[in-house]
């Protein structure tokens, strides 16, 4: 059987009411056969089957589509009710009543919102029957209603279900090309990095020193862009980011951080106010990168002018890191979508180009229970990252992403 019309019997099968009605329909018309059917063009499919009078259909049988009466009712769409064959006017030389022994009948339509014409609910017997009653007819267009929105319904969720699991499919399938296309570069940025080096070990011109450094800087942010893309697609695939904690000295960490940038950019004033010495329990690599980030950032988009302030210190168990540069405010809409995944509004590229940075931070920010805020106004921006600590000095576990 074509799997749209397998789909229909399944369906309709699954509509937990349609035993009970075909009961009822048998029962308050003394009629042997009853029967939801599905009416095409070119074929006619019980779906659904209650038979006490063995005329030997069962869910997915077919008839001939052009012996049955409602194969005119698919062209009609009204009713057809015939309470003795032999006396009726119309049917008493129809073909369908002398193929199949019939003497009474009653098929009404089944209609869907859209107008689509689903099929019938119909009911047959070999012996006369009085369904022209109003209630009889009545009570069979009330069925017909409710199969056919229950039809709609079923249809409604199969379609959401396959949309979403396309969506899901395809998303999947982004993320993975992303993570391994990630995985790939790791190979030619080591292999650049390796030649680097060995050049390091080489006498080299002055102008052979500055080649050499501009590679490695670029290479360093190349790196930091891989790392950036592998994060995410982590986190987007469901594994979520991974922490590797070990209890050092906040302080030395971020120490590090401020004195690689102060290297890389020496014509730049870095102030650090450093107030605590405590060690704490933390992924201090993910750290770096949180205080890294925003660092670069700060020096990106700050006054080159004027000096960037870092602070580090403990106010009432909660570690706070912040990171203060002037110039010019970031714009309301750029706010908004600031640590959104590839949404930078109206700001310039980070360091790692593709606007994962600040989404990668505030990632880590939650992995370690804490959280990552910015503001910006009259001249001066400031990132804040939080993470509360317990009284063992280690960050609070709520919220752990990992």
């Amino acid at each position: 059987m074509d799997s749209r019309f397998s789909n229909d019997v399944n369906l309709v099968g699954a509509i937990a009411a349609v035993p009970s009605i075909l009961e009822v329909v048998c029962q308050s018309t003394g009629m042997g056969f009853a029967a939801v059917a599905r009416v095409t063009e070119d074929r006619w499919i019980a779906c659904g089957v209650r038979d006490e009078i063995d005329f030997g259909l069962e869910p997915g049988g077919e008839l001939d589509v052009g012996s049955t009466i409602c194969n005119e009712i698919r062209d009609h769409r009204t009713a057809v009710v015939i309470d003795d064959v032999d006396n009726d006017p119309v049917y008493c030389t129809h073909h369908t009543p002398k193929t199949y022994g019939l003497k009474s009948y009653i098929s009404v339509p089944i209609i869907l919102s859209n107008r689509s014409f689903f099929g019938t609910l119909c009911a047959i017997s070999p012996k006369p029957a009085q369904v022209s009653q109003a209630k009889i007819l009545g009570m069979f267009e009330l069925f017909a209603d409710m199969i056919g929105y229950h039809v709609e319904a079923a249809r409604s969720v199969e379609r959401t279900s396959t949309a979403l699991l396309d969506e899901q499919e395809t998303a999947a399938l982004r993320e993975q090309f992303i993570a391994v296309l990630g995985h790939d570069l790791r190979n030619p940025v080591a292999g650049v990095e390796a030649g680097m080096r060995i050049l390091r070990q080489e006498p080299l011109s002055e102008r052979g020193e500055s080649v050499v450094g501009m590679i490695e800087g670029s290479v360093s942010r190349m790196a930091g862009l891989i790392d950036n893309v592998m994060d995410f697609a982590r986190g987007r695939l469901g594994g979520g980011l991974t922490l590797d904690r070990s209890s050092k000295n906040i302080a030395d960490t971020l120490r590090q951080v401020v004195s690689e940038f102060r290297a890389s950019h020496p014509d730049r004033v870095i102030l650090a106010e450093i107030r605590i010495q405590e060690k704490v329990e933390a992924d201090h690599g993910r750290l770096a990168q949180i205080f890294s980030n925003l660092i670069g950032n700060a020096l990106m988009h700050g006054d080159p002018g004027q000096a960037i302030d870092v602070t580090l210190d403990i106010e009432e168990g909660v570690l706070v890191f912040q990171s203060i540069n002037k110039g010019d405010p970031i714009p309301r809409d750029a706010m908004e979508k600031l640590f959104l995944p590839f949404s930078r509004g109206e700001m310039r590229s980070s360091l790692q180009g593709l606007g994962l940075g600040l989404y990668i931070c505030s990632q880590i920010a939650t992995a370690h229970g804490g959280s990552l805020k910015a503001s910006s106004a009259d001249g001066e921006t400031t990132f804040a990252f939080r993470m509360p600590l317990t009284q063992d000095g280690h960050p609070s576990r709520q919220g752990l992403a990992d």
